[in-house]
């Protein structure tokens, strides 16, 4: 089994970090355990954050083989992935800016606005008719979704949950075009987004097990298809409880009174860091 816990630089680990983070390397014993650094936001990834999350760890007790991958390193793979994926007429620009779409989905004649795994799902305002031609522009690059499932040729996906929802779960061609919509795969100021990234990380790393929130199990539809259309293998999935504060919301990077380091600094130890999180 190898398994991984994947931070992004951009501010202090909390306790549902280290949920994740402390649930993903037990499941892992007899097998590995990887960190990754998710760091493709370069306007908000920091070193000091990076830091901290490697001296937040081995406080914890977590170990992981060296060197670390970082997503900063890897932006050759994701363009290798999108040019095949423009080579195969399944992606295209677009220069909608959010406001856009957003004028466009609260139309009168569109109804209500219909929200995916990734936002608001796209109203197609820049796809076009016939695949694009010519060299692979620097753009925003968005997935043909229903040019992709038909290339796919496969009514029916599916991936195996062994988290709370355990289970094979499927999904359909029209559930994808419908719930999902046309992603965002480039960013302009990325070169890649979180879905693509994540996908092929995965992949290069051999991960056998994806340990990760529930708040991301409708995006594992968008990796299947990512994984189908690219050739790679499809992990197992985890998708864990979230932790949550006093008023039931998901602890989040602003909410420093849930940061490790504060516990630290207050004298608790990693054995009631588990504690506090149900381990």
């Amino acid at each position: 089994m190898i398994t991984r816990f994947a931070p992004s630089p951009t501010g202090p680990l909390h306790l549902g970090h280290a949920y994740s983070a402390l649930l993903a390397h037990d499941m892992a014993k007899g097998g590995t355990f990887l960190l990754r650094i998710e760091d493709i936001d370069q306007t908000r990834a920091r070193p000091a954050w990076e830091a901290q999350i490697f001296d937040d760890l081995h406080w914890l007790g977590l170990r992981w083989p060296s060197p670390v991958m970082r997503q900063s390193d890897r932006l050759p793979a994701y363009r290798d992935a999108l040019a095949q994926l423009w080579a195969q007429g399944l992606i295209y620009p677009c220069s909608c800016t959010r406001r856009d779409i957003q004028d466009a989905t609260n139309a009168p004649q569109e109804g209500a606005a219909a929200f995916g795994p990734d936002g608001l799902i796209y109203p197609g305002t820049c796809r076009p008719r016939t695949p694009p031609a010519g060299a692979l522009p620097e753009a925003v690059l968005r997935l043909d979704m229903g040019r992709a499932l038909a290339a796919l040729g496969q009514p029916n996906l599916a991936f195996t949950e062994t988290g709370p929802a355990s289970g094979q779960i499927t999904f359909t061609e029209q559930d994808a075009i419908a719930t999902i919509g046309d992603i965002v795969l480039a960013r302009r100021d990325m070169g890649t987004s979180y879905h693509l990234a994540v996908v092929l990380d995965d992949a290069a790393q051999g991960i056998t097990h994806v340990v990760r929130g529930e708040d991301l199990f409708a995006a594992t539809k968008i990796h299947v298809i990512l994984q189908k259309l690219l050739g790679l293998p499809t992990p197992l999935y985890h998708h864990h409880r979230l932790i949550r504060d006093d008023q039931g919301r998901r602890l989040a990077k602003r909410d420093d009174a849930r940061a490790l380091s504060k516990y630290r600094a207050d004298g608790r130890s990693p054995k009631d860091i588990r504690q506090m999180v149900g381990l």
